[in-house]
């Protein structure tokens, strides 16, 4: 009797323990699946292959450089982001006079407003595209740069819903640019929704 009875008493024990067990996996697993999907949605997702085949095609007839050669790099901001696009290879100064050339030329495209290259190549309903077409000129300050390797055009705004629209924007490029795309670092931004 004195044995079951030592059993009985051991059997809150046991629930207690497992309880414990139990709760302190629910404490951690819950945060640790919040984390996750917090970081892996704020990251734009691939596009599918042949979505990135098709943008790759069409990439060809707007942009003079080889897309296997380069790399482009979005970097979001508070203001907005920078956009770069660097030679894989250093040493391959014709790359670079392309991609120098093609920003110098979008550049002034985006200083008027004109947003027609990116829609011809990621499509009307791109993104961002629409709030950035519609902005006023002057409300979108944009800045191109050489770089020993490519070059960049640096766009910034104190507009939120602009913010916003350049964030989104980047979000499309790198999903559709998958292949030849990569982010930068994130200077500090959230995305606003």
């Amino acid at each position: 009797m004195e044995r079951a009875s030592s059993s009985l008493l051991r059997l809150p024990v046991r629930m207690f323990r497992s309880y414990k067990k139990e709760t302190t996996m629910r404490f951690f697993t819950i945060p640790l699946l919040i984390a996750l999907f917090t970081i892996t949605g704020a990251q734009a997702q691939k596009a599918d292959e042949k979505r990135l085949d098709e943008v790759a095609r069409r990439g060809m007839h707007v942009m003079p450089f080889d897309l296997e050669k380069t790399t482009h790099v979005f970097s979001t901001t508070p203001k907005g982001g920078v956009q770069r696009v660097v030679v894989k290879d250093k040493s391959d100064t014709e790359q670079i006079g392309l991609i120098r050339a093609h920003l110098s030329e979008i550049l002034g495209d985006f200083k008027r407003g004109d947003f027609s290259k990116p829609a011809r190549i990621h499509g009307e309903d791109m993104p961002g595209l629409a709030e950035l077409k519609s902005a006023k000129p002057e409300q979108i300050k944009v800045e191109y740069a050489e770089l020993p390797d490519g070059a960049q055009i640096s766009y910034s705004t104190n507009s939120p819903e602009l913010i916003n629209a350049i964030h989104q924007w980047f979000d499309a490029q790198l999903s559709d640019h998958a292949r030849h795309a990569v982010p930068g670092h994130d200077h500090n931004h959230m995305h606003h929704k």
